[in-house]
């Protein structure tokens, strides 16, 4: 794969969509665990927002790799290690993006051992760590204009 330039539509439009699913949760009653769990559909909701914003953000990632590096990453989990290889990441936050990625795996293929507990938490507790990502990234999207294709 040949590296090209890195089109920042699909990094406005991955930004936004990562932004909206986080606002998603952030309304959610995540007060506490008692407001969360006494409508079974704020888990739904909790459990779609969450999985596609973590999508997104590792399609982001993915998208920074094939047309920055040109490299093919086909695995979510790859995803990280990669960005850190190519310096776009530092190793602590590849770490925490392959610990999404994970989860975000587990989420799909390991659905009936999320347990509701362990999606409060993350809901309540850990949705920093996706804008944490989401901003290093765009930190180095923003160090290197040169990598942009600007058009429509």
């Amino acid at each position: 794969m040949t590296p090209s330039q890195i089109r920042e539509k699909i990094i406005v439009e991955r930004t936004a969509w990562i932004k909206k699913m986080i606002e998603g949760i952030q309304v959610l009653p995540i007060d506490s665990i008692e407001s969360f769990l006494s409508d079974p559909r704020n888990i739904a909701s909790a459990e779609s927002y969450l999985r596609r914003g973590l999508e997104a953000l590792m399609d982001l990632g993915r998208h920074v790799l094939a047309k920055g590096f040109g490299k093919a990453v086909a695995e979510y989990k790859e995803i990280p290690m990669e960005l850190r290889r190519q310096g776009v990441l530092q190793s602590e936050d590849a770490t925490l993006m392959r610990e999404l990625a994970g989860y975000r795996n587990r989420m799909v293929h390991f659905y009936d051992e999320v347990t509701t507990d362990e999606l409060y938490h993350i809901c309540h507790d850990q949705l920093s760590d996706v804008e944490r990502i989401l901003a290093a990234i765009l930190t180095w999207v923003n160090s290197n204009p040169e990598l942009l294709d600007r058009s429509l």
